[in-house]
Parts: structure tokens; sequence; C-alpha cells
């Protein structure tokens, strides 16, 4: 899962391009980067690490110019020590920078097809560098003798045939302005924003509406599926739906654990989402156990919050914040390798101990996904003097991986794959463990003002909506997910001279 921004303003937008990749830094932790069109010199900055650590004053004064994207990533393969910060870059044609959110769950295919067939060179093993090219490919094969949205549209329509799986991009044509499309099944979120400016109309899009929000851009609309929008470097605006939507079928991962609260993804709000996720949960522990014997709520922080008020609720029970988290450490569930995310546990959240002593508690988690993280805070619960814990799960059973560019786990490393939910409970050590139903589940995200009457519901599932995943393809897909295969890949990286750090 990664962020994408791009600006297209009267003004310099090195400084709002990097206030959204900070509002969206939640995405990814991995690397960040920013790439501006000054005057037909492109300048870019991108490195490993968070947001505030790659940019500095002096790289912050180095990115010039009006237009510009940024990327803030966390690795679908899962290493920390990767170098494919984004945007990338091809000069050829017209100079094109790109950033992807999302997975080509055709990228073997894609990439071979490129450099037999297209001719064209790869420099990583990125399928944001597929996609970068198949765009460029397909954009230099249109008659027109100059740039034109038609010819635009026309690559992008290409792309859709030549890709499968989840992807919103966003791209940097130099010289002429910004395209961002969104794959034909809808999977991976991106909306468009406007601003009105002294000197015109300033347009923004971006993979959630709070960096909108926090730039003082109006959310216009989202990007349907299959649409294209191309902006101009004088604001002048296009859009076309590039391919037949194939389906209106967000991630609903998005709305359970990724997104912020304070988005609206797909004209649904996060937070009433999450506050229905709880109206749900809640009802189904009192029809599982109408005589409970549960004293207090405690949400595991941040992401449960939401659904957390609302069972206590329902529930009459009192709510209460039971962990503090130090927000200096990152999100355990992207973290790669697992010793590292059992050491980070511990670090990031800390039990006050007058809020479990002698309690019956139950703790709610936006999802259990290895589950040795549910195990530690289930210990830290009984250390803290806890008389019972129960756990419930603000969604249903995690039991396969995400194609779609979520780093679920490999199938193995799933705590609920091959298991029973007695099973899962025995192994994270809870007295009583509640998932969500997959149906109220549906029923929370889904709303009837939006368009969307469908989600993507792979983890939860095993319903792949792109059709093309095959035994085969999730074979590989173990291979490279498990940590024994990332931590071998760390190792080869730490005895090669790191490429990461580019600045112009």
């Amino acid at each position: 899962m990664c962020g994408i921004v791009g600006i297209v303003s009267h003004q310099p937008v090195n400084q709002g391009l990097y206030d959204a990749l900070m509002v969206l830094q939640h995405r990814g932790q991995d690397a960040a980067g920013i790439m501006t069109d000054w005057n037909g010199t492109l300048c870019t900055r991108k490195k490993n690490g968070l947001v505030s650590d790659v940019f500095m004053q002096r790289h912050m004064e180095e990115l010039r110019g009006n237009i510009g994207i940024g990327h803030c990533r966390y690795p679908t393969a899962g290493t920390l020590k990767s170098s494919e910060a984004q945007p990338f870059y091809v000069n050829s044609p017209y100079g094109i920078a790109l950033a992807h959110n999302g997975n080509l769950t055709n990228s073997e295919e894609l990439k071979a097809l490129l450099v037999n067939q297209d001719r064209r060179h790869l420099n990583t093993g990125s399928d944001t560098e597929a996609l970068l090219n198949v765009f460029a490919h397909e954009l230099q094969q249109q008659p027109a003798e100059e740039l034109t949205p038609q010819a635009i549209f026309a690559a992008v329509a290409a792309v859709h045939r030549r890709c499968r799986g989840g992807y919103a991009v966003v791209a940097l044509i130099m010289g002429y302005g910004l395209v961002a499309f969104r794959d034909p099944h809808g999977i991976r979120p991106v909306c468009l924003g406007r601003r009105e400016a002294p000197e015109g109309v300033e347009h923004m899009v971006a993979s959630e509406s709070v960096a909108m929000d926090a730039l003082g851009f109006r959310m216009v609309r989202d990007i349907l599926p299959g649409e294209a929008v191309i902006i101009e470097r004088d604001g002048t605006l296009h859009s076309k739906v590039c391919d037949i939507p194939r389906s209106y079928t967000p991630c609903i991962f998005e709305y359970v654990y990724f997104a912020r609260p304070d988005s609206i993804i797909d004209r649904i709000s996060v937070y009433k989402a999450r506050l229905r996720m709880g109206e749900h949960l809640a009802e189904k522990i009192l029809r599982d156990r109408p005589d409970h014997d549960i004293d207090v709520v405690i949400p595991i922080p941040d992401s449960s919050r939401t659904s957390a008020l609302e069972v206590a609720h329902r529930l009459g029970v009192k709510y209460r914040e039971g962990f503090i988290k130090n927000r200096y450490i990152g999100r355990t569930f992207i973290m790669p390798g697992q010793e590292m995310r059992r050491q980070s546990v511990r670090r990031k959240l800390n039990a006050i101990d007058l809020e479990f002593r002698d309690k019956n508690v139950l703790l709610i988690d936006d999802s259990v996904v290895r589950g040795t993280t549910s195990r530690q805070i289930i210990e830290m619960a009984r250390e803290a003097g806890a008389r019972r814990v129960y756990f419930a799960s603000a969604s249903p059973p995690v039991r396969f991986p995400n194609v779609y560019g979520i780093d679920m786990p490999a199938a193995s490393e799933l705590v609920a794959s091959g298991r029973t939910e007695e099973q899962v409970q025995e192994f994270i050590g809870a007295d009583w463990l509640v998932y969500q139903d997959l149906e109220d589940l549906i029923k929370a995200v889904h709303h009837d003002d939006a368009q969307v009457t469908e989600f993507d519901t792979s983890c939860f599932s095993g319903e792949y909506i792109t059709g093309d995943i095959s035994p085969d393809y999730l074979c590989r897909l173990e291979q490279q997910r498990n940590d024994r295969a990332k931590s071998q890949r760390d190792s080869i990286r730490r005895r090669k001279p790191s490429d990461a750090d580019v600045a112009v």
C-alpha cells in the first residue's frame, strides 16, 4: 500500500507535495519521493525513510516548479531495504515520471514483453517501472505529431488492456502536465480536488481526500474505474473513461485498516463505515453472549478506536483507553520481518494497569493478521491484571493473501489460514474470540449514496475480482512474501552499495 499525490498549480508545489505526503504517511513508511517540472527540467528527491527524514531544507529548495508528483511507499514484496523508491522516470517519449499505488498481477509477463518485444530496458524488479514503460511505449505508438489529450487517453486505454491487477497512477509528462488513472475495477483509491487561486484554478489528485483537506483543496470526486484525468500546465482539465469499467469494487481493507478515518473514499466515509462495523460487531456479541460479563471495552490504537466506541455504546459498558501508543514507532502490520514486528509491539504500546486490574476486558482490533501481535497484546493485558481477556476483530478472519497492493503475508503466515476460530483463539491466548461476519462487514461499508455495490474482499473470501489468480500465482507469491524470503533479500542488499539516495 502506498500514497500518491500530484498537484498542478500557479505557484511552487514543493511544500504542498511535502505536506500531502506527511498526511499520507500512514500508507507507507519505507520510502518517499517527489519529482517536479521546472520549465522543462526534472527536479527529484527520493530515498528510503519517512517523509520527514527524506526531505531536508536543501532538498525542498531544489524541488522547483509549479507542477509535480509525490509518493510514499511501503513494499508489496515486503522488505525495508528496498532501493525502489518512487517516482520512476523514463526520458522517452517526452520525459515521463510516474508513481503508483497497487500491484500488477501479470507483472512478470509484462516485463518479458517489455524487454523482448517493446525493446524497453528495466532497471529494477518493480511493477511500477513495468507500468511506466508500458505507458511510455503506448504513448510513443500514438500517431499524433504532437501530444494531445486524445493520444494520452489512447495510451491509457492500452495500459488497461495490457496490465492486470489493482492500481492508481499519477504521472508527470514534462512540459505538458499531469495524468492520473485508475484500474478498471477501481480497487485502489484516487480522487480529484480543486482549489480557487487568484491566478486561476489549481488541481490536485491524491490517494485520500484527507490530503486535499490539509492543503485547502475541495474534493471534486473520485476518479472512476478505468478513467483517466489529464491536467494541463495551465489548469485545463480533461477526463475520459478509457476502458469499460469491469466492476466498481474498491478494496474493503481500506475501510477496515489502511485509510485515515477522516477520509472519504468512493463517496463512503471511512469514519462512518467503522462506526457501523462496531454496531454489527456489538450485535453479534449480544446474539452469541447475551449474558456477557464484559466490564470494559478497550481499543488497540489507532484504527480500531471508532469501532470500539460503538461496541461499548451498544453493549452498555465502559469505554476506556487502556493502551498508550508511542507515535514514533511505525505500524507493525507494515513492518517487514517477524522479529522486527515482535520487538516493536511493546515499544509501541504500554498498558495502563488501572484500566485492566481485576476486570473482564474486551479488546477490539480492526483485524487479526498474523496473530502474533494480538497474542503479545493479550499477554500485556494479563500482566496488567486483567481477570479475563476477550478479543474482538472488526473484520472477518484473514485467510488469504492480498494480491492487489497490500503486503498481506504469505498464506502460511496468516493465523486464520487452515485454523478454526477456536484454534485461533487458543493461539492468541484469548478467553474468547469473536470475528465480524463478512456479510456484516459489507453492510457496514456499503452506503446508499455511493455508486459502489460490491467490494474486493479477497483476503477474507479468497475471491479475486480480476479473475486471473491461479494456485500457481499464489504459490509464487508465497515464496516472495514469506519472512524467510524477505530476510534473504535484505541480507543480499546489505552486501551491496545502496543506490537509493538520488538527488538532482
